[in-house]
Formats: structure tokens, C-alpha cells, sequence
């Protein structure tokens, strides 16, 4: 049997890939270091959750820390790796940047290197939609060059995918880097901008709304993102043979890897978001417009051929059934009359 470490298991993401993987009754040894960046009661309720399950094991520990971290990959010896530990959020790196650069760095490294010392069949690592940065060309594709990044949490993404190809390389490491697109849904977390708003709405407060509301995400349910995952995650990378060095494909390569955008392909106009919300609660926002938020983009659209043809998956939860879920997740989680 297939036995997973899920890293961030704790967090959003982590959590449902978590639930995902033992709904099949698979082996999960799931770590998180339960870090105070957004409210440890919630990753307790998330993680209370996943115990319950016989096929499910926990450490906490701080991947960034080179000696737990190997003592992690000696203990548990995984077949693969669900690379999902991160510091999270685009704003926050502006005014915390080391914080990106010990977790998305240096954990990641030491991630790498327990793959690479323990022979791991195949890491999955979370990027991000980020990374393309200033790219203006819509969709967002994969094969696009992603040279500029505009926020240091981008910047540690792109890094990222830097790094796995170097050990896919030198080290013939299976690596799979999924480029997640504006992820919400039950268990979300408090920092992102669905949650921020539900929130403010029930408590009457306003609601901060940059570009004035002329924002588009291509916002992607969870449980899609996770169906993702999971599916990739058994399919370990191999190398294009049609890879040609003189015109250079980004997604792919030589050695043993690949990259993926996982996004529901139809971004969502922020103000819209906002108008669900107030149906769902049945209660109208204070809007604050803002002008854009130094980090942001105008516009997020994933290009998902690549994950439809590999994966035979196509994100299809409307952005309408899951805000209602989120809303229903919410109150029930919350106690909300």
C-alpha cells in the first residue's frame, strides 16, 4: 500500500487532500507545524478531523528545521510526497519576508533532500498562480516563461520549481509542481478574501475591495483542487523525449518532471463574488474600494489542457454552489444563527 506524507496537513488544502486520500483507505502520515500565521483552532479542528481516521498519523514539526526534518523522512520512509507546508498569502510578504524565506525555501529544501535520501517515488509540491506575475497573456499556460514575479511569496514559488528541477535532474527525482489558482471553500482560511468577507458582512463591518472592484480570479473549489492533487500525484513525472533545448518548454523537460495548473478555467469578476455572498447571508456589504494592492494582479485564468489531457480532469464546481457550501460551512462552523 502507498504510503503518503502529506506536509501542511493541518492547513486548507493539506486537510482536504488528507481527506481525499484516506477516503480510499490510504496510508497518511500527515506534519504541520501549527503555526500561529491565522487562527491554530481552526488547523486543530481540521486536524481532529483527519485523526479519526486508522490510516492517518500526525508529527508536528517546523520543516525548515534541517535534523526534524530528516529524523521525519528516516521515521516514516513515504512512497510520496505532498509538498503542501508553505507560508501562505501575498500581502503578508510584504511586511514578513523572512517568514517566506525560512518555510518556502529552506523547508522546501529539506524536503527535497529527505525525497532525494530516502528514494521517494514522486514529490507533488504546491506553487501557485502567482508566479506569472506580471505575464499579461490570458489564459495563464504552463509553457509561458514566468520571469517575473511580483511579490516575495511569488518569487519563493518560482524558486521552487527551480529547485525541483534541479534534483529531477541531477537525481532522476520524480517532481510535480501544481500552480493552484485562488483556492476557497469549507475550511478555507480566514486570511483569503472570501472569508475576510463573510465575516465583515455578518458583523456589519466594510469590506476592503481593491482595484475598486474590478478584480477577476479564477477562484477553484477545494474539493477540485484536491481531486487534482490526488490524481497527479499518482501519475509520477517523466521526462518529454520531445523536449528540445534550442526553444525550451517550461512545463516539462529531460529529466523527470512536470508542471500543472489546477484552476476552474473561468475567472470570476470580485464584485460578483461579493453579490453571491450577500444572497447567501442575506445581507448587503459596505463596500470600501481601494486601488490595487501593491503584489496584485488585475486578473488571474488558468489554462488547464495540459491537466484535462494528463489527469482527465476538469475543475467543475460552479463559483455559485461553492460559495453557498462555503456560506453553509461557515455557519454551521461558526454557530451563526
Amino acid at each position: 500500500m502507498t504510503r503518503y506524507l502529506v506536509t501542511g496537513a493541518a492547513g486548507f488544502i493539506g486537510f482536504h487532500v488528507s481527506q481525499k486520500l484516506l477516503a480510499r483507505d490510504a496510508t497518511v502520515v500527515g506534519v504541520d507545524s501549527l503555526n500561529a500565521y491565522y487562527d491554530v483552532g481552526l488547523k486543530q479542528a481540521r486536524l481532529d478531523r483527519l485523526k479519526v481516521a486508522p490510516g492517518f498519523s500526525f508529527h508536528k514539526l517546523d520543516l525548515s528545521q534541517r535534523a526534524d526534518a530528516e529524523k521525519l523522512f528516516a521515521e516514516t520512509s513515504p512512497d510520496v510526497v505532498i509538498h503542501l507546508a508553505a507560508q501562505a498569502g501575498v500581502r503578508y510578504s510584504l511586511t514578513n519576508p523572512q517568514a517566506y524565506i525560512d518555510s518556502n525555501l529552506h523547508g522546501f529544501s529539506n524536503v527535497l533532500e529527505g525525497c532525494r535520501q530516502r528514494q521517494v517515488k514522486h514529490l507533488v509540491y504546491a506553487s501557485s498562480s502567482s508566479v506569472y506575475g506580471a505575464n499579461a497573456t490570458l489564459p495563464f499556460s504552463v509553457h509561458h516563461n514566468v520571469d517575473h514575479p511580483l511579490s516575495l511569496y511569488a518569487a519563493t514559488k518560482k524558486a521552487n520549481e527551480l529547485m525541483a528541477h534541479t534534483y529531477a535532474h541531477l537525481y532522476r527525482l520524480p517532481v510535480t509542481g501544481l500552480r493552484f489558482f485562488t483556492v476557497y471553500g469549507p475550511w478555507g482560511r480566514p486570511d483569503m478574501a472570501l472569508f475576510l468577507f463573510t465575516k465583515a458582512i455578518l458583523e456589519n463591518r466594510p469590506i476592503d475591495v481593491f482595484n475598486n472592484g474590478q478584480m477577476r480570479r479564477d477562484f477553484t473549489y477545494v474539493e477540485d483542487i484536491a481531486e487534482g492533487v490526488v490524481r497527479l500525484a499518482d501519475k509520477p513525472a517523466l521526462p518529454n523525449p520531445d523536449w528540445d533545448a534550442t526553444k525550451p518548454d517550461p512545463a516539462t523537460s529531460l529529466a523527470p518532471y512536470r508542471l500543472y495548473n489546477i484552476g476552474h478555467h473561468e475567472p470570476v469578476q470580485l464584485l460578483y463574488l461579493i453579490e453571491l455572498l450577500e444572497q447567501n447571508l442575506g445581507r448587503q456589504a459596505i463596500k470600501n474600494l481601494l486601488p490595487m494592492q501593491p503584489g496584485d494582479v488585475p486578473a488571474t485564468y488558468a489554462d488547464i489542457d495540459d491537466l484535462v489531457r494528463d489527469a482527465n480532469f476538469h475543475p467543475s464546481t460552479s463559483i455559485e454552489e461553492g460559495v453557498r457550501r462555503f456560506v453553509d460551512w461557515y455557519k454551521e462552523f461558526y454557530a451563526v444563527a
